[in-house]
């Protein structure tokens, strides 16, 4: 056992090389388990934080070569939430004893009232442990990792503000990109806690991280911040503004922005009249990606007709959105494409400006969009394509972006779908996130978002807006500079948001490289947002987070011109710093962080901190602008000549009969995303079904390229005789794909592949046919899409909501996981399907017994449809047997859908 408290005369830094000495004593006599202990607090003595200790000890054990030769165990205080837990073992701890934590709970259960306690009291300490393990495992999930023993001294972590010293001893390897405290402050720190924990006179105090408590943990959106900030958008004041703006600007240093500020005394001021207008520079400001589902749909159109009014952009979230919205004041001019493809169709993709591409959330990075299942009613249902009541998550973009090829694949496909839209890349800021820009921005973006931790969206719990992501300041600098230094800077916009709350703030972002600014919460808090923090309980009281009838038709007072009003409070704000700076622009400041410098702050901590890995860059000598695009590159090639040919017949909905003769065509790999430009074209006239019942037949020889059909809309039939590579009919709504082996093909078909990885993923109807097997990842997300193969990979049918896949082949494992809506039938002739699909949400049922007789014959109509288009030997063969093959048959349903509900619904469909 090692005391981790020790006399101050010692000194921290002292303190440590005793410790590591001590365990190394320990472990060279033969001891088994190094317990590291701060429970004996005294008068006198001092506690090393936990975390120094353990992984100071664990990289001088590992230096030593003892680490495997012992358990560290760590007996501490210190260690409350996921998090903590997460930390120490990250860094080297075999278990943790909260010893603290423990002796809490069982106050609480002391506490209470001996009639009112029950079994349920008594278990507190394992109920907290179950809340530990949930969020353990949570955290394990976001980084990809499946267990402890591998998560144990990985360091997956970020470090801000600690210096290097402390860096290297204790928490060798894990970035740090800023300087901050030394062994000597943070001693400092723990003087001060003593003398507070020794005085008698002190009571605990509550201290207020997850909600604001007067006089407890500062709060960015306190009260009086939410009360100045309603005060000024309702009476339009620019003093109300300014009463707002000084409130935030002035405040204790709270974020790395708050210890910048610009060098007034360099630059020559101009006269406000010089400078651009507030409309005009209120188009280079954004609503952050907040979905329909997260806010209720007045709030979300509220935002729209706002953002649209000023000549901005509001953002959908990745919810999808209603139709009715297209072409009028409240669409969404930016479309997000999340992981999860919610909604995403070809008509939600020509029906924008912008097309983000969200590979991480900002606010709660790893984890995707969450909507509790109680926040989705018909409506959110119906547009996410999905079940009410069913819980929604956008899962890690790990289906089709395993690389920044697959993310340039997908670019292309938005492109060719909608070539008028910017296509922008969501990142989070990280250590490291300049080289994902500077990769995206080759993979051929236009706008990269770097998001900042500060903020979330109205269905984050609370388990998900500690400790996940940094600052804006250090991803936005690094993203700037990287892009500069590779000669990529002026193919890019780049826009930041994160907690931006005034002009200041803008100014700040600008100055550090930021050409466009995203806002989330004080839009939400200009519509009356009193910032509760229970949006994902679904009962906001203003009727702005929530789905509630009730509570959204007596409570919500929202109205756009609020939201207008704080865009031009914000603009008029940055007018008058940039006459300061003798600026006539903000295009005139971007990347110019000379004008930048650090101050000393109000506590001695903030003299330590170093941010000049902010300022590195000196300037920017090209760069882009919010209302800058690339120019899109004509088609060529097959695309090209499709687009020639049938653009009469899409124009005037024409169909087949347009054309004398077939229309058949040779392919080859280097034809990608054949369909999805001839899809936007029919999206952008007809919608996503307006030509299902004039269709175009499109006959296809040879190897198809990536994304064959994505996005595929109503009209369009194509039939490849051949085979086709990866994301085979991605995102498709409606039409028809059919893929079979060349007449004069060698191989068995059915136990070929015949298209590639990632196919139908995110469809929300069509049909697709293949006489062949499917690589890994088939069906993911499938919403509505109706499939036949002949074999698949592992993870088929993940986190599908509707449609229907049969499978006449063997499967790959974990069929099936997140399956909640939607049917599949597999043929299981080794039997050991049982063993191959995922347990948690499916069950498989013969379909040979009594009472599923709709499904024999809805099976056999897929068969007998299968053959007519692929002219399978291989399906047709168990037709003829029919009998014999449907006790080798398995239906997979949701658990949470009964067997006749499906029989009704296939009655109903016939």
């Amino acid at each position: 056992i090692v005391d981790l408290n020790y006399p101050e005369a010692e000194g921290l830094e002292a303190a440590l090389e005793r410790v590591c000495r001590e365990a190394e004593q320990g472990v060279v006599d033969g001891r088994l388990l190094v317990v590291l202990s701060d429970r004996h607090v005294r008068p006198g003595h001092l506690p090393i934080h936990a975390l120094m200790a353990v992984g100071a000890v664990h990289q001088h054990l590992v230096a030593k070569g003892l680490r495997t030769d012992c358990n560290m165990l760590v007996e501490t205080a210190t260690a409350r939430d996921p998090h903590h837990f997460a930390c120490l073992i990250g860094y080297g701890a075999t278990a943790i004893y909260p010893y603290l934590a423990y002796q809490t709970i069982f106050d609480l259960a002391r506490s209470m009232d001996p009639e009112a306690r029950s079994a349920e009291h008594r278990e507190l300490g394992r109920a907290y442990r179950r809340g530990i393990r949930v969020g353990l495992l949570k955290i394990l999930s976001k980084m990809g990792i499946s267990t402890i023993a591998s998560y144990r001294g990985a360091a997956l972590f970020e470090i801000v503000g600690l210096d290097e010293a402390i860096v290297k001893r204790c928490f060798a390897g894990t970035p740090s990109r800023v300087g901050g405290p030394c062994y000597a402050a943070l001693e400092a720190d723990q003087k001060h806690l003593a003398l507070r924990a020794f005085n008698p006179a002190l009571e605990l105090e509550a201290g207020g991280l997850f909600k604001y408590i007067h006089g407890g943990e500062y709060h960015s959106y306190n009260p009086d911040v939410v009360s100045a900030l309603q005060t000024a958008v309702l009476t339009e004041s620019q003093d109300d503004w300014m009463v707002f703006a000084n409130l935030v600007n002035d405040r204790e240093p709270a974020m790395l922005r708050d210890l910048l500020e610009p060098r007034w005394e360099a630059c020559t001021a101009i006269a406000l009249d010089e400078v651009e207008s507030a409309s005009s520079m209120v188009k280079c400001f954004d609503s952050a990606g907040m979905s329909l589902g997260a806010l209720s749909p007045e709030a979300h159109e509220a935002l729209a007709i706002a953002m649209n009014r000023l000549g901005g952009r509001s953002n959908s979230g990745e919810g999808g959105e209603d139709p009715a919205r297209y072409g009028t004041e409240k669409m969404s001019r930016i479309k997000q494409v999340a992981s999860g493809r919610f909604g995403v169709t070809p008509e939600y993709l020509v029906n924008a400006d912008v097309l983000q591409i969200k590979v991480a959330q900002g606010a709660k990075p790893g984890e995707g969009g969450q909507l509790p299942g109680h926040k989705v009613n018909e409506l959110i249902a119906r547009l996410r394509y999905a079940k009410p009541g069913i819980g929604l998550i956008s899962p890690p973009p790990h289906h089709d972006i395993y690389s920044i090829e697959d993310l340039a694949q997908l670019i292309y496909d938005l492109k060719q779908v909608n070539p008028r839209a910017l296509i922008s890349v969501k990142l989070v800021s990280h250590a490291g996130v300049g080289t994902i820009a500077a990769g995206v921005a080759k993979a051929g973006a236009d706008l990269i978002t770097i998001s900042g931790y500060d903020g979330g969206t109205g269905a984050s719990p609370l388990t998900s807006i500690k400790y996940a992501g940094g600052p804006w300041e250090l991803g936005l600098s690094e993203a700037h500079q990287a892009l500069s230094a590779n000669g990529l800077r002026d193919r890019i916009i780049l826009q930041t948001d994160g907690g931006l709350k005034t002009g200041l703030d803008v100014l700040k972002a600008a100055l550090l490289g930021a050409d466009s600014f995203g806002f989330g919460t004080a839009p939400m808090i200009a519509l009356g947002c009193k910032y509760l923090r229970i949006c994902h309980l679904n009962n906001c009281a203003t009727g702005i987070a929530t789905q509630d009838d009730t509570l959204r038709a007596d409570h919500f007072t929202g109205l756009p011109e609020r939201v207008e009003n704080f865009f031009r409070g914000l603009a008029e704000e940055v007018r008058g710093y940039l006459a300061q700076l003798g600026a006539r622009s903000i295009e005139e400041i971007v990347g110019r962080t000379e004008l930048l410098q650090q101050t000393e702050g109000t506590l001695p901590v903030h003299r330590l901190l170093d941010l000049s890995p902010l300022l590195a860059h000196q300037g920017l000598t090209a760069g882009g602008h919010c209302g800058v695009r690339a120019p899109q590159p004509a088609p060529t090639g097959l695309a090209a000549q499709l687009e020639t040919d049938l653009a009469d017949a899409i124009a005037h909905k024409r169909g087949n009969q347009a054309f004398d003769t077939p229309l058949r065509y040779d392919i080859r790999n280097t034809d990608r995303s054949i369909g999805a430009r001839l899809s936007g074209r029919i999206a952008r006239v007809h919608g996503n079904h307006g030509m299902h019942d004039k269709p175009i037949a499109l006959h296809f020889d040879g190897s198809a390229g990536q994304s064959f059909g994505a996005f595929l809309a109503g009209g369009l039939q194509l039939d490849l005789e051949g085979e086709a590579n990866d994301y085979v009919g991605k995102g498709m709504a409606d039409g028809r794909i059919v893929i079979r082996p060349p007449r004069n093909a060698r191989y068995i078909a059915h136990e070929s592949p015949i298209l590639g990885n990632t196919c139908l993923y995110g469809a929300t109807g069509g049909e697709l046919y293949a006489a062949g097997r499917a690589g890994e990842r088939f069906a993911v997300r499938n919403s509505g899409a109706l499939a036949v193969v002949e074999g698949a990979g592992d993870h088929c049918c993940e986190y599908m909501t509707g449609g229907v896949v049969a499978v006449l082949g063997r499967t790959g494992l974990n069929f099936g996981a997140g399956f909640t809506g939607g049917m599949a039938y597999v043929l299981d002739r080794d039997r050991d399907f049982v063993d191959r699909y995922n347990h948690e949400l499916i069950d498989i049922l013969r379909i040979n017994s009594e009472g599923f007789e709709h499904h024999r014959s809805h099976l056999l109509d897929l068969l007998e449809t299968h053959v007519r288009h692929t002219g399978s030997v291989y399906a047709q063969g168990i037709i003829d047997n029919f009998r014999d093959h449907l006790g080798k048959f398995w239906l997979v349903k949701p658990k949470a859908v009964s067997i006749e509900t499906l029989g009704e619904t296939l009655r109903r469909a016939a």
